[in-house]
């Protein structure tokens, strides 16, 4: 059995990023990213489960892509 260090995320991020994860997986434009989002969500559901040192950069940066781009077709409405 090959042991896989993991990284220690404060549990509030950790939190956030998964409660991201089942959306990601509906969204995703493509496949592997879905892929990916699923098993997180499933491997979350194990007790004492932590991301390992490459899924969780991989969660933050499709959390923040998931963000980085707005609905660029319409015009924000402008609160007076």
């Amino acid at each position: 059995m090959t042991y896989v260090s993991r990284i220690e995320a404060p549990a509030d991020e950790l939190e956030r990023l998964l409660f991201y994860m089942p959306i990601l997986a509906e969204r995703a434009t493509n496949t592997w990213a879905q892929g990916f989002a699923t098993s997180i969500v499933k491997q979350s559901r194990r007790r004492n489960w932590c991301p390992s040192q490459k899924q969780l950069p991989m969660m933050r940066r499709l959390v923040a892509e998931m963000f980085a781009y707005g609905n660029e077709d319409e015009e924000c409405p402008v609160i007076e």
